[in-house]
């Protein structure tokens, strides 16, 4: 009977990134004869070949390829879990790993930080934004301890709490002919450049629930990164933009712009933290949803 060990699956998810069972094994601090036998004598107790060997170069077969998906949902998980062991045996609570799902989220989490830090010490906050738009599976995959979006999508096995109500609001500069409006149509917009966000168009909240009900589309659009640039751009005349309304106020004082709202009711939005339901209980993240409540109720 084959005994699947976490060393095989480490020997696949290197050799996928490393390239060579030569690389994967320095990676590994294996010498290659090691490896190479490890394969070959989980190859001999699965009774099928792990790689297609085509010269130098491997390719996983379907077997292989079952095992690397297996290796990256697996060893992330235990990886995060000899950390936090790590941590409790060292006397540290460790690091809070915050996943990002949209740009200007990451302005108001700056506000939240600040007094977490200070009020928990032994606690480092890491933020990593390449889970932009993909969050869900970093949670699942135990990559991040909480996700914050305007988005949540709810599974079982994890918990979402609104934490920020804000308004969506279109940014106009100042020569623009909207400037000074109660409000805009999506008809207004159909001759614009829309400055967004590099992200798919089914997660931008101005084409969800603002122009695509009215099956309008903006004369070009035109991704832009970061914010402040976005800003300026909009303040030069090169385009609209549509921002939370708070993020605009705060930087009407730097650029030259105006918000105006999106149809006559306005497009409201939250922003959620999500966590896995068994970490509920972790006294720094229950406090950092704590921390992050008493600002909500603080800014209404």
């Amino acid at each position: 009977m084959a005994i699947l060990e976490r060393t095989h699956l480490d020997i696949i998810r290197a050799v996928d990134r490393h390239g060579s069972l030569t690389a994967a094994a320095e990676h590994l601090h294996l010498t290659q004869s090691a490896l190479s036998h490890a394969v070959r004598k989980l190859e001999d107790q699965l009774g099928v070949p792990v790689w297609h060997r085509e010269g130098r170069s491997l390719r996983p077969t379907q077997a292989g390829d079952y095992l690397l998906r297996l290796a990256n949902r697996l060893l992330p998980q235990l990886e995060h879990a000899e950390e936090v062991l790590g941590q409790f045996a060292r006397g540290e609570r460790g690091t809070l790993r915050v996943g990002m799902e949209c740009h200007p989220c990451y302005q108001w989490l700056l506000k939240i930080v600040a007094p977490y830090l200070a009020a928990w010490p032994t606690v480092d906050v890491d933020v990593k934004q390449k889970f932009q738009f993909g969050g869900i599976g970093a949670l699942f995959g135990h990559e991040i301890d909480v996700l914050v979006t305007p988005d949540p999508l709810y599974k079982s096995g994890l918990k979402f709490e609104p934490v920020f109500d804000y308004e969506q609001v279109l940014v106009v500069g100042p020569e623009h002919p909207l400037r000074g409006a109660v409000y805009v149509t999506p008809q207004q917009l159909a001759d614009e450049t829309l400055i967004t966000y590099p992200v798919a168009i089914d997660r931008l909240d101005v084409y969800t629930e603002f122009l695509m009900p009215e099956g309008i589309s903006p004369r070009r659009q035109k991704p832009i990164e970061t914010t402040d640039i976005m800003l300026q751009m909009v303040a030069s005349g090169r385009g609209v933009a549509a921002l939370p309304r708070w993020l605009v106020e705060e930087n009407t004082t730097k650029f030259d712009v105006t918000a105006v709202t999106l149809g006559q009711g306005g497009v409201k939005k939250q922003i959620h933290l999500g966590i896995r339901e068994a970490d509920a209980g972790t006294d720094y993240l229950r406090a950092f949803l704590t921390l992050a409540r008493s600002h909500r109720q603080a800014t209404d």
